[in-house]
């Protein structure tokens, strides 16, 4: 695809779907025609149950929060230091992807890190404190890997229907995180009130996921080696403003995955409620992730939308900690609405203000590296602020510095330019 220029307006979505984030694009093999898919209905329902799995171990413990501290006598500030952990392996992690991908293949690399996510979900549910907070390192780490590599699978075997398919993927992830948050509280009161089983369920799925996973394991490519090189992107502020985007507006997303349940029952709802209200906001998503990237390439630059969806986002935000609580659906819906295309669009972003695929892949994996590791501090911060006053009330500041920081950095990021960084054949 030829270079765009600098000040030209947003590509198409034809050319949205042509860079697709791929961690493997500065493979030499990867450029090669793929071979055909011998089973591709079969790849697909593998990608589909993966992704599905790259949520569950974060939702399914903000409904739990306050019985599972409550029973291992956590304070709230070690209780986010819980929601933290996993949020923060999302960051750490994410760079081995590409290296274990070129080493041993993609396939095998997502069939082995399904098994440490179950591992870490069996850990965190069955050997008390410092199992609930090992079990959450190894949950977060493999989703971390898991999520940087499953779009270059996309990428690399539909080809022509990347950007649909992409969209799969999105709805995917939110339907785990949704199903997550709303039923693991009545499957731990069905196990009579156990949050130790309503938490340790959760390995179920991804085990059936890597026996759906397996025949790609058989029949995956082979490993690959480096051919192309990236330079000067750590120092290029547009590649920063990317990443910082990216990383406040996960921040106020894992804020809502590990605290929003809690805060709910603290102005008066049941568990099972709060995690209903959790699970409905995030189905939403659905909706806004498809619908925002799509809008926000029919102008000249990304500014507005971010915006907009950033404002949306912080509504919602105020709405449920806040409003009277008979409105508390509408405000729920509304902050779907937003974090569902402030996500979409941070993703977007890395592709419209890459020259080439090559840099787009290096982009990604440093928005996705430091971006999470900085959106672990949000959560950390609630649990913190919520200590030291005993309340929810003050949270709300949290909103709103992590939410103009987002709108500061999204309007640098949102302008038609791309990083000014070459990239190169080693």
């Amino acid at each position: 695809m030829n270079d765009l220029d600098t000040r030209a307006s947003a590509p198409c979505q034809a050319e949205l779907d042509q860079m697709l984030i791929d961690t493997e694009v500065d493979d030499e093999q990867v450029r090669q025609p793929p071979m055909a898919l011998r089973r591709p209905w079969l790849l697909l329902l593998g990608l589909v149950m993966v992704a599905l799995n790259l949520r569950p171990a974060l939702s399914s413990m903000a409904p739990l929060l306050g019985q599972v501290s409550e029973g291992l006598g956590l304070s709230a500030s070690q209780a986010g230091l819980l929601t933290t952990l996993p949020v923060l392996c999302l960051g750490l992690f994410a760079p081995l992807a590409p290296v274990l991908a070129r080493r041993f293949g993609s396939e095998r690399v997502i069939f082995g890190i399904l098994l440490t996510l179950a591992l870490g979900m069996l850990v965190r549910s069955a050997l008390g404190v410092n199992g609930l907070f090992l079990g959450s390192i190894l949950a977060g780490a493999s989703i971390g890997v898991i999520g940087v590599l499953l779009p270059g699978i996309v990428k690399r075997d539909f080809a022509r229907h990347a950007g649909t398919l992409t969209g799969v993927y999105t709805m995917a992830l939110c339907l785990g995180a949704a199903v997550a948050a709303g039923s693991t509280v009545p499957l731990a009161r069905y196990f009579d009130d156990s949050w130790a089983i309503g938490l340790g369920f959760w390995l179920v799925p991804a085990l059936l996921a890597m026996l759906v996973w397996l025949p790609q394991v058989r029949h995956g490519h082979a490993t690959h080696r480096v051919a192309y090189r990236v330079r000067g992107l750590w120092r290029d502020p547009l590649a920063w403003q990317v990443t910082l985007y990216m990383g406040l507006q996960s921040s106020l997303a894992y804020i809502v995955f590990g605290w929003l349940p809690s805060i709910l029952i603290g102005r008066g709802l049941s568990p099972t409620e709060a995690g209903l209200v959790l699970s409905g906001s995030v189905l939403v998503q659905l909706i806004s992730s498809l619908g925002a990237p799509w809008l926000a390439t029919r102008g000249k630059d990304q500014r507005l939308a971010i915006v907009i969806v950033m404002l949306v986002t912080m509504a919602g935000l105020f709405g449920c900690l806040y409003a009277p609580i008979e409105g508390l659906w509408g405000w729920a819906i509304l902050l779907g609405l937003g974090q569902g295309g402030t996500f979409a669009l941070a993703l977007t972003l890395i592709v419209l203000r890459s020259s080439d695929a090559h840099v787009a892949a290096n982009l990604s994996s440093m928005a996705q590296g430091v971006g999470y590791t900085l959106a672990s501090m949000g959560p950390f911060a609630v649990g913190v602020v919520h200590d030291l006053t005993g309340g929810w009330a003050a949270v709300g500041w949290i909103f709103a510095i992590v939410g103009t920081g987002a709108i500061l950095f999204g309007l640098k990021a949102g302008r038609a330019q791309h990083v000014q960084v070459t990239s190169e054949r080693v």
